[in-house]
C-alpha cells in the first residue's frame, strides 16, 4: 500500500480540490489516509432482548404501540411525546424531545421500531429514531467517524466507499504469512473493508484483532530494532566489578535485601559485566529499597576502578540520597560528594577537583551534576533518580561526561506493565516489587467534608503524641474555576485551629529553591509540626516522625499520585495513616477513594489508575512519548502488546529480517519512522 501513500486524495472519484482541503485538515492527504480513516465506533441496530441491554446503552426495538400517546409542550419550542410500546415481555415507555409531529405516526396496536437510548431504572426509551411496522434495517452495523465541518460522517462513508471501489484491489499485505497463519488473523485488504464495511459485530472484532496486532507489532518493531542499534552502536564498558568485594558489602548491611532486591541486583551487575552500555529502568515502590541497590550498583562500578554519578530532581532529595549512601558506603572507604546550586565558592572548586582528579568515588546532585565545569576522572555508572522528571537532554548531557557508561534508571512511580513495555520499550526494565519485612501498612481513610471536625481532631491526637503530619492541596490559592481547598487558606485555617499548640508550615511550587528547603528544613528539625503543601511533597521528602497526611480534595488526583502522596507518611517504626477529604460527584471518583483505602500495592493502584484516566492522562499532558494507536487500545489490548513485543523482539535479533524479502514490508515501516535512516528517535 506504499504507493496509495503518495497518491493525493483528490485522486479518489468525488474529491475535488475544495473537498482535498477540508480533508487536510482532518490530517487526510493521501488515498492511504483516506482508507485508514477508521470509524471510532460502530451504531447498532441489531435487535436485542432489553434484559440484555445495560443501562445507558443505545439499543433498536420493535414493539406494538400500546395506548394513545402523550404530548407536553414546555414554552414555545420545547415539547416531550410519550408512547407506551409492548416490546415482547417488556411494556416501556419512549420518550422523544421536541417532534411534536411524530405524534400522527403512531396507531394503537401497530408495529413500530424505535432507537435511543435505554434507561434500566426507568424502563424508558429516549428515542432519535423511529420507523412505521417492523424492523427493515439493510446494515445493523454502521460506522460512526470523527468528522469536522462540511465533512459530515454521510459524506465520509461515501468517500472511502468511493475509495474502495477504486483501489481496494491495491491495498498490500505487510504482514508475513507466518504471523496470519498462526494467530488466524485476516488479511490487510479484506480487515480494512470490514472495518468500514462490517455486516456484523463479529466482522468489525476480528477487522480489529488484525489490526490491534499490526499497530503493535510495527511499533514494537521500531522500539526493538533502537534498542539493538543503541545497544550495538554504543559499546559501553565492560565493567570488572570485584564480586567477593561486592559480595562482602551485601552480607554486612544493616538488614537482608529482599528476594526482589537480589534478582534486581543481578540484573543489573549482569548488565555491566557486558560490553554494552546498560540501558536499564528500575522501578520500585515508595519504600522498596531502590537506593540501597543504587548503592549496591555503584559499588561495583567503584571495585572496577570507576565513578559514579546520581543525579536527582530536587535538593531535598540529593541531601538524603548522600546522607543513606555515606552511612552506607563511607565505612569502607567509599567517597560520597553532594553537588547543587547550593554548594558555592571554595567549597564548590575542591569538589570539582577531587571529582576530576578521581578522589570523589560517587557524586551525588541535580541538574548541577551536567554543568560544563563538572568533569570526571572515569565515570563508568550514572544513575537518574525519577527519570521522568528531568528532559532527553538534560539526560544525555550527563551520559556524555564519561566514555559511554553504563545507564540505570530510577523511578518510584509504579509504571503499568503495558506502559512500560510501550513507552519505555527500548531499555531493558527491573521491578522491585516487595517490601522490607516489618514495613507497616498505612492505614487510609475515606472522609466526607462535613467530617472534617473529626478529622482535625484525630490529627491533633497524632500530634500531641510528638508526631507530625502533612496537609496536601490541590491549589496554591483562590480559583474562581475550580471550587477546591486551596494552600493558602487551609494554612491559615489551620494556624488559628492549633494556634500556639503547633506550628504550621506553608509550602509550594512558587516559592524559591532556598524558600522551600528552609521550609523543609524546618519541618525535617520538628520545629514546624504541621505542613500543609501542594503536590511539591510527591517525591523524595523523607521525615520518618510523620505519621499523619490529610489530602484535601482527593478525588482531583490520579490514583498512581495519591500513592506517591501517601508514601511521605509510614517511613518510621511508628503506625501511619493518611485521610482522604473528598466528596467525588461520579463513579469514577468514589471508585478511586475505595481503591486507595483497600490497597497499598503501587502496581496494582497504577493498572487501575490507567484503567480509570487512560495512558494519556498517566504522565500528565506534558510528558512526551505516548504513541497515538489508530485502533489499539494498550490498556484493553494488553494480550496483543506483549504478543507483539516478543514476536518484534525475536525479529530484531534474527539474520533473516534483516535479509529475507518477506520481511521487506516491515523493514519498510521502520525507515518511514526514521530508524534505519540515522535519525535518533527520543
Amino acid at each position: 500500500m506504499s504507493d496509495l501513500g503518495n497518491q493525493s486524495v483528490t485522486s479518489v472519484k468525488g474529491i475535488g480540490a475544495e473537498m482535498g482541503a477540508l480533508l487536510a485538515e482532518m490530517n487526510i492527504r493521501s488515498i492511504k489516509d483516506l482508507l485508514e480513516y477508521f470509524p471510532y465506533r460502530y451504531e447498532d441496530y441489531r435487535l436485542r432482548d432489553l434484559a440484555e441491554v445495560k443501562h445507558e446503552e443505545k439499543v433498536t426495538v420493535e414493539g406494538v404501540v400500546h395506548g394513545e400517546p402523550s404530548l407536553m409542550y414546555h414554552g414555545r419550542k420545547k415539547s416531550r411525546l410519550t408512547v407506551r410500546l409492548l416490546v415482547d415481555r417488556y411494556l416501556i415507555k419512549v420518550v422523544f424531545f421536541n417532534q411534536p409531529y411524530l405524534k400522527q405516526k403512531f396507531k394503537v396496536n401497530e408495529t413500530v421500531t424505535v432507537t435511543g437510548k435505554w434507561d434500566q431504572h426507568r424502563q424508558t426509551i429516549t428515542a432519535n429514531e423511529m420507523t412505521v411496522g417492523g424492523y427493515q434495517k439493510e446494515k445493523e452495523f454502521e460506522p460512526v467517524y470523527t468528522v469536522k465541518g462540511k465533512v459530515t460522517v454521510k459524506v465520509i462513508r461515501r468517500l472511502i466507499h468511493n475509495a474502495f471501489v477504486q483501489y481496494g484491489h491495491e491495498i498490500e499485505e505487510n504482514l508475513p504469512e507466518e504471523f496470519i497463519h498462526r494467530y488466524k488473523l485476516m488479511d490487510r485488504g479484506e480487515a480494512m473493508k470490514m472495518m468500514h464495511f462490517p455486516l456484523g459485530a463479529e466482522d468489525v472484532k476480528q477487522a480489529r484483532r488484525r489490526f490491534v496486532y499490526e499497530e503493535f507489532l510495527l511499533f514494537q518493531l521500531k522500539m526493538q530494532a533502537l534498542r539493538k542499534f543503541e545497544r550495538e552502536q554504543s559499546l559501553g564498558i565492560t565493567l570488572n566489578y570485584q564480586l567477593p568485594k561486592v559480595k562482602t558489602f551485601i552480607e554486612h548491611l544493616p538488614f537482608p535485601l529482599t528476594n526482589a532486591q537480589k534478582r534486581v541486583v543481578n540484573e543489573i551487575l549482569a548488565d555491566m559485566k557486558t560490553p554494552y552500555r546498560m540501558n536499564r529502568l528500575l522501578q520500585g515502590d515508595v519504600g522498596s529499597g531502590k537506593t540501597v541497590v543504587a548503592g549496591i550498583a555503584m559499588y561495583a562500578a567503584i571495585t572496577a576502578g570507576y565513578q559514579g554519578a546520581l543525579m536527582v530532581p530536587t535538593e531535598i532529595l540529593a541531601e538524603q540520597h548522600v546522607e543513606s549512601l555515606t552511612a552506607l558506603l563511607s565505612p569502607i572507604g567509599v567517597q560520597c560528594r553532594l553537588l547543587t546550586s547550593s554548594v558555592k565558592g571554595k567549597r564548590r572548586r575542591e569538589i570539582l577537583a577531587e571529582v576530576s582528579e578521581g578522589t570523589v568515588d560517587i557524586l551525588i546532585g541535580t541538574h548541577a551534576l551536567i554543568q560544563d565545569e563538572v568533569s570526571f576522572q572515569k565515570l563508568g555508572l550514572v544513575i537518574t533518580d525519577e527519570q521522568h522528571r528531568f528532559g532527553v537532554e538534560q539526560r544525555r548531557v550527563l551520559r556524555e561526561k564519561g566514555e559511554n557508561p553504563d545507564v540505570l534508571f530510577m523511578t518510584a512511580t509504579p509504571i503499568p506493565r503495558t506502559l512500560a513495555i510501550t513507552v519505555f520499550g527500548e531499555m531493558d526494565v527491573s521491578v522491585i516489587d516487595e517490601m522490607p519485612a516489618g514495613r507497616k501498612t498505612i492505614e487510609t481513610y475515606w472522609a466526607k467534608h462535613d467530617m472534617l471536625d473529626r478529622v482535625l481532631g484525630f490529627m491533633d491526637k497524632e500530634l500531641a503524641q510528638g508526631r507530625q503530619a502533612y496537609v496536601i492541596c490541590p491549589l496554591i490559592e483562590e480559583s474562581d474555576k475550580i471550587d477546591v481547598q486551596n494552600a493558602i487558606d487551609v494554612h491559615h485555617t489551620l494556624s488559628v485551629y492549633f494556634g500556639s499548640r503547633y506550628k504550621v508550615g506553608l509550602m509550594h511550587g512558587r516559592l524559591s529553591s532556598a524558600e522551600k528547603d528552609a521550609v523543609m528544613q524546618e519541618f525535617t528539625a520538628n520545629e514546624a509540626q504541621v505542613l500543609v503543601s501542594t503536590t511539591v511533597v510527591e517525591v523524595g521528602v523523607n521525615v520518618p516522625n510523620a505519621t499523619f497526611m490529610l489530602i484535601y480534595d482527593a478525588e482531583r488526583f490520579g490514583l498512581s499520585q495519591l500513592h506517591q502522596l501517601r508514601g511521605r507518611v509510614g517511613r518510621g517504626s511508628e503506625q501511619s495513616y493518611c485521610i482522604l477529604l473528598a466528596d467525588p460527584k461520579n463513579e469514577v471518583g468514589k471508585e478511586r477513594m475505595k481503591i486507595m483505602t483497600e490497597t497499598n500495592d503501587g502496581f496494582a493502584l497504577s493498572e487501575k489508575d490507567l484503567e480509570l484516566r487512560g495512558p494519556g492522562d498517566f504522565f500528565g499532558k506534558k510528558q512526551s512519548g505516548m504513541p497515538e494507536f489508530k485502533v489499539a487500545d494498550m490498556v484493553h489490548d494488553y494480550r496483543a502488546l506483549e504478543t507483539a513485543r516478543n514476536d518484534a523482539a525475536i525479529l530484531v535479533q534474527s539474520d533473516a529480517f534483516w535479509q529475507s524479502d518477506k520481511y521487506i514490508s516491515l523493514r519498510e515501516s521502520l525507515k518511514d519512522s526514521g530508524v534505519l535512516s540515522g535519525e535518533k528517535l527520543d
